[in-house]
């Protein structure tokens, strides 16, 4: 009778033994997400990125490297109890740091960003194809409001100048962001505009003022220059040869205005081509654009704020992309048969 006895507190033991350690791993980990302290977390935002095929222990990985959340384990733990070792999407992410494990894992569910770049000389409706295949953001919507969106005054001579399409065309700046998926394109135009501002500083603004150039002005000789030129070293050549082609009563010339108004791509163009009726074809119009047609880059902008000094007023890029000057149309006109053999 006793041995039976002392069989069964024995195994009474064990098991309250069992419960004391289930009970103090509970309060543990209670403890570890209960969110004690603030759910803010502290210090700035720092950027976590989800990569397509993560695992959870890489995320954990990277939260715990970066000191996001204050127990590594606990989070792991407690993600994978409430499922979202499985449910995880791919994006960037802003946590602070010291966070609970359940205060980490609700900020990586509430929101997802979604990283965009966008490159020099984009136009507004490839920006739109872009955000609308990458964010939740209907592309109609946004070319709609692309059309009069001005939220600075120098944006403004797009909603009065001939033919413009977008008012926003020129100040999208190119850059990579971090959009989350619910941003209006109000949002993310705001954003790409106030990025423009800030990298046109007020000095660049003043060298533009100095040379005549409005900002609308500027951003609209950067976008052809942006679009004509390949490599850097000759953004400052072509920004020279508009500039004296201009002043001497030229037509500019460029093929790549025409590109923008033509319905369809062309890589070649025709003649005809030449002749499409639209305020923005420079093969029949003098002077700039109404507009820009495209978003330029800083270089480009500088470029126009700094043209080289030369003499140069014709141009022709080679299949690589190289571009060939002359001083004449007879030497001009020689190099493109040499170049083209036309």
């Amino acid at each position: 009778m006793n041995y039976h006895i002392d069989k069964f507190s024995k195994k009474q033991k064990i098991l309250s033994g069992i419960i004391a350690l289930v009970i103090v791993f509970f309060i543990g980990f209670t403890y570890a997400i209960s969110g004690i302290g603030s759910t803010q977390g502290t210090g700035k935002p720092i950027a976590i990125t989800i990569k397509p095929g993560e695992t959870l222990d890489e995320l954990t990985k990277d939260l715990a490297a970066k000191k996001i959340v204050k127990s590594p384990m606990a989070f792991n733990l407690y993600a994978r109890i409430v499922g979202y070792a499985h449910s995880m999407n791919e994006g960037v992410y802003y946590l602070r740091q010291d966070l609970s494990a359940k205060s980490a894992l609700d900020q990586l569910r509430e929101r997802k960003f979604v990283r965009v770049t966008v490159p020099e000389g984009y136009t507004v409706e490839q920006i739109a194809k872009l955000v609308s295949e990458k964010c939740d953001v209907n592309q109609e919507d946004f070319l709609k409001v692309a059309k009069t969106y001005t939220p600075y005054d120098y944006m403004k001579p797009a909603l009065q100048a001939p033919g413009v399409k977008y008012s926003v065309e020129g100040f999208l700046f190119p850059d990579t962001y971090d959009f989350s998926l619910n941003e209006s394109p109000e949002d993310i135009m705001k954003t790409m505009i106030d990025n423009f501002n800030k990298k046109v500083t007020p000095e660049m603004r003043q060298e533009a003022e100095k040379e005549g150039l409005s900002v609308y002005q500027l951003v609209t000789m950067a976008s052809l220059v942006e679009k004509e030129a390949k490599f850097q070293e000759d953004r400052p050549i072509i920004a020279q040869v508009f500039f004296d082609r201009l002043k001497k009563g030229m037509m500019l010339q460029s093929d790549a205005t025409i590109q923008y108004v033509l319905p369809n791509h062309k890589e070649d163009f025709t003649i005809e081509d030449t002749k499409y009726d639209s305020p923005y074809n420079t093969y029949q119009h003098t002077g700039l654009t109404p507009g820009p047609i495209g978003n330029p880059g800083l270089a480009s902008i500088k470029a126009v704020l700094h043209p080289a000094d030369t003499n140069y007023l014709y141009f022709v890029a080679d299949k690589d992309g190289h571009n060939h000057y002359s001083t004449t149309y007879q030497e001009h006109d020689a190099k493109v048969k040499s170049i083209y053999g036309q």
